[in-house]
């Protein structure tokens, strides 16, 4: 029913903001960490949008961005894990990180949000393994941490590690380690694969 919901940010209070579309305040329930990336009180704002619906109310999700929301509708298709419990886990950690922490069946990653025990963080792996593809995982992974520029040596060499079956991070350690400008690719693969084989 709802896409986006496009209009001045009129009011935010913890899980909750109000946004003003054209003379009416909706109200909308997000994630801390797009309260965080909200522009001021009085400014304009695009918020995607989720529209839950119970037996006695009806409720809005929005969130600054796509990859957010579309995490946010994985995690409420688990069995046991309503909005509230999302959003708790959204708010503790990125979708890149959370996507990192399904795919590598960390569970301690996805309990540090509140109201979430091992129980239904092992069901949310079980349940999203094979839903959350690696390719977006890795991509986003990357772009949050930084990893990757366009026509980069390093970076070119941590996409071949990765390839190699070696993770980002450690990839992308062992490339910082052995880097030097004006080293070609192939060496400095070379050399980080000496590195990561010690």
């Amino acid at each position: 029913m709802f896409a986006y919901l496009k209009g001045m940010l009129e009011h935010i209070k913890e899980h909750i903001m109000v946004i003003d579309v054209n003379g009416v305040g909706y109200k909308v329930h997000t994630s801390l960490s797009t309260v965080e990336k909200l522009p001021a009180l009085h400014q304009n704002v695009k918020v995607y949008i989720y529209l839950h619906v119970k037996e006695d109310a009806m409720d809005l999700f929005g969130f600054i961005d796509e990859e957010e929301l579309s995490v946010f509708e994985l995690l409420i298709g688990v069995s046991g894990v309503g909005p509230k419990a999302a959003l708790a886990i959204l708010s503790t950690i990125s979708p890149a990180k959370f996507a990192l922490a399904v795919a590598s069946s960390d569970a301690k990653t996805i309990i540090k949000a509140p109201g979430v025990g091992n129980k239904l963080a092992q069901r949310i792996i079980l349940e999203l393994k094979d839903k959350i593809k690696s390719e977006d995982l890795a991509a986003s992974y990357q772009e949050e941490q930084g990893f990757i520029q366009e026509n980069d040596h390093p970076s070119e060499a941590v996409h071949a590690l990765a390839a190699l079956g070696y993770s980002y991070p450690e990839a992308n350690r062992a490339v910082q380690a052995v880097k030097n400008d004006g080293v070609e690719l192939e060496e400095i693969i070379k050399l980080a694969l000496k590195k990561l084989m010690k």
